[in-house]
């Protein structure tokens, strides 16, 4: 089956999902809500229309978005802002930020917001991976909004040529499906801008991996890094042996690994499901998507999740945490999570929206978009698949990263490479758990 579809198309079929509420009357100006965000492209107009439908719904508050750079531009802002007392109601930042807010003191954790704004949400019914991973002491400290998993994307037309009709479960199976694609003269897979994730932290989720001692950082800031003694070195050995034998390859300076997908210069890409605006709106693309492989041996595990959450801010008058609690209310509709999932590819946060999604027959019409949610609820989580909690997340990605680039290099072998960025990481977050003793 072609998954050729305009983005347009896409964009006219679920554009008139979003819930319908009453039209604002006539009246005294509302009161601005600053959202500050990290969203661009397709995904940034999806969302200003998800404020703009908001905004037309009722006549007490105005969400304004206010884009604000990259998720590590966002965050940084937010703490300079808070700072000088300048800072938005509502903030989105990244998966990778959660401890720094969370210990910042500078947040109203949401469910006590909802519930002191009296907002009667079903907090159990958010889906396990994406609440356990934002809940702290029983309550979820920031509302899910863009939640990703990777899944793999697959050239159709190149799998075909090779006489394969999808690629396999495993990772040692899919290495010889990529030796044929490369056989009968097919492209190798591209590697996205951020493999760490898929390759390294989901790939250690999938497969029931330790990643890092105390439950991955949930159970203490005194947690230590420990995938340089699990098969993650095996694994950064596979990536450096597929780019030697041209099965794997980087996009290179200034081009977007997506890009090379679309455009059908690879014959696989392991990306976020959110990847699906881009690949869906790509002319003349046959393509499809799987799960993520696991290793042979092993009974595959939930993926974990990316993405962003929406915190509120604290410094604002009750007014504006009255607009903020409203807004979010809305967020967590099903109605408003399935047009979101419908328009972005982000998978919904809650089993309810899940259900309508269902209901309205959208994974016949897109099966490409329930592999995400069907990998994030696999099973029931371990603590070795629930997520990562570490401060200073991102310093100690870009650690891990350059050491792992190192062997991909040849600079250094997988376990020296891995040993290094173990250590380096793990002097970052012994700082980080020196910051906030007794905080967590």
């Amino acid at each position: 089956m072609s998954m050729a579809v305009s983005r347009r198309a896409i964009l006219a079929g679920s554009a008139g999902a979003l819930p319908l509420l009453r039209a604002r009357p006539a009246s005294a100006a509302p009161r601005e809500i600053r959202f500050w965000h990290a969203m661009s492209g397709v995904n940034g107009e999806r969302l200003e229309e998800m404020t703009r439908q908001f905004n037309a719904a009722q006549s007490d508050f105005a969400v304004t978005p206010i884009f604000k750079g990259t998720y590590d531009e966002l965050i940084n802002a937010t703490v300079a802002a808070y700072r000088t007392r300048t800072q938005p109601q509502l903030v989105q930042i990244y998966e990778r930020g959660f401890m720094t807010m969370l210990l910042s003191g500078a947040v109203v954790p949401v469910q006590e917001l909802m519930a002191a704004q009296r907002h009667n949400i079903n907090w159990a019914d958010f889906i396990k991976p994406i609440a356990g991973y934002y809940t702290h002491k029983g309550e979820l400290a920031a509302m899910p909004f863009n939640s990703s998993t990777p899944i793999l994307f697959f050239n159709k037309a190149h799998f075909a040529k090779a006489g394969l009709e999808k690629p396999a479960e495993t990772w040692q199976a899919l290495e010889q499906q990529l030796r044929q694609v490369k056989a009968a003269g097919g492209p190798g897979s591209i590697m996205a801008d951020d493999y760490h994730w898929s390759w390294f932290e989901n790939y250690s989720a999938i497969n029931d991996y330790q990643y890092a001692t105390k439950n991955n950082g949930f159970g203490g800031l005194d947690t230590e890094f420990t995938y340089n003694r699990t098969p993650v070195v095996q694994q950064v050995g596979r990536m450096k042996r597929w780019m030697d034998d041209g099965l794997l390859q980087t996009a290179g300076q200034g081009v977007a690994a997506a890009a090379v997908f679309t455009s059908g210069r690879s014959a696989t890409f392991i990306a976020s499901t959110a990847t699906h605006a881009a690949v869906m709106a790509a002319a003349n693309l046959e393509w499809d998507a799987v799960p993520l492989p696991y290793e042979e041996g092993r009974t595959p595990r939930n993926s974990v999740i990316g993405g962003a959450v929406l915190w509120a801010l604290r410094g604002h008058a009750d007014a504006d945490n009255a607009g903020t609690a409203s807004f979010l209310a809305f967020v967590a509709k099903p109605e408003t999570q399935v047009w979101w999932h419908k328009a972005t590819g982000y998978v919904p946060a809650t089993n309810a929206a899940y259900a309508l999604a269902q209901s309205q027959g959208w994974y016949r019409e897109r099966p490409t978009q329930e592999i995400a949610v069907k990998q994030l609820t696999r099973g029931e989580p371990t603590a070795n698949s629930l997520g990562y909690r570490f401060g200073n997340f991102t310093q100690t990605m870009f650690a891990q990263r350059e050491e792992a680039e190192r062997a991909f290099g040849g600079q250094k072998p997988p376990q020296q490479a891995m040993d290094d960025a173990v250590s380096r990481g793990n002097e970052i977050l012994r700082r980080f758990e020196r910051l906030n003793a007794g905080r967590y």
